[in-house]
């Protein structure tokens, strides 16, 4: 059989497999138009995955597939909304919101979950501001995180904190912001905030002080497992660049 032709019906056989198993959106139209590149990508992305069902094989599928059609999780969540709206399907569409960066439509979920009894909850709170924070409304973000600390006294958020931090910066509070850095930098798990604590301190003109927090993490990261390097990468890449200036 000529290869053009079994490239045809390989094709035609993986388009309907991809409709029989609920994949026709966009994975068809990817093997059609893209002849033989298509095939084998569906094979290595949907097939190969469901074959060995590993758990790398399952996040690699969901980030390829968020990469070709962003929208799919949240029109799925929206459909469900609208069938029916509680708290956590609204919560839901608003954190894919926030990953798809439509923050005011984030902004407008949270506000309507947290003026339900059931809906009063910190974490929500937090959500919100992220929201805010996304708009660029740094004063806003700073104004909300405060009424949440003095609703909710005794509760504890690092990312919540580290936003704080990064919304005072954003909001011109540059020595605040640099005391919040320190205060979140002692217990936040990652080096987000003494990364970001060292390059406000370079920016603010404070080269030798800032560019030794630099340094410092850059060695502790290198003492640190080989995993935490990979997960701190972004944090590493960025302190070095500052450091080589």
């Amino acid at each position: 059989m000529p290869f053009a032709v079994l490239l045809v019906v390989l094709d035609a056989a993986l388009v309907v497999h991809a409709a029989k198993t609920g994949r026709f959106s966009p994975w068809a139209y990817i093997v059609l138009m893209i002849p033989g590149f298509g095939a084998a990508a569906y094979v290595l992305i949907e097939l190969v995955p469901a074959w060995f069902g590993t758990y790398q094989g399952q996040q690699t599928t969901r980030r390829v597939g968020q990469a070709l059609n962003p929208e799919k999780i949240y029109r799925a969540l929206k459909d469900q909304l609208d069938i029916a709206d509680t708290i956590a399907n609204r919560a839901a569409l608003a954190e894919e919101c926030l990953r798809l960066d439509k923050f005011g439509e984030a902004l407008m979920h949270y506000d309507a979950i947290l003026k339900q009894p059931l809906g009063e909850e910190p974490g929500f709170a937090v959500a919100r501001a992220k929201a805010l924070f996304g708009q660029g409304r740094f004063a806003d973000t700073v104004t909300a995180l405060d009424d949440l600390r003095a609703r909710w006294p005794t509760f504890e958020s690092s990312d919540g904190h580290l936003l704080y931090a990064r919304a005072l910066e954003g909001a011109g509070r540059a020595a605040e912001a640099l005391e919040e850095y320190r205060a979140v930098s002692q217990y936040y798990a990652g080096a987000e905030p003494r990364v970001r604590c060292g390059l406000m301190l370079v920016r603010l003109g404070r080269d030798d002080e800032g560019r030794a927090m630099l340094a410092d993490v850059i060695t502790q990261m290198r003492r640190a497992p080989r995993f935490s390097q990979k997960v701190q990468g972004e944090w590493i890449a960025m302190a070095e660049k500052a450091l080589r200036r």
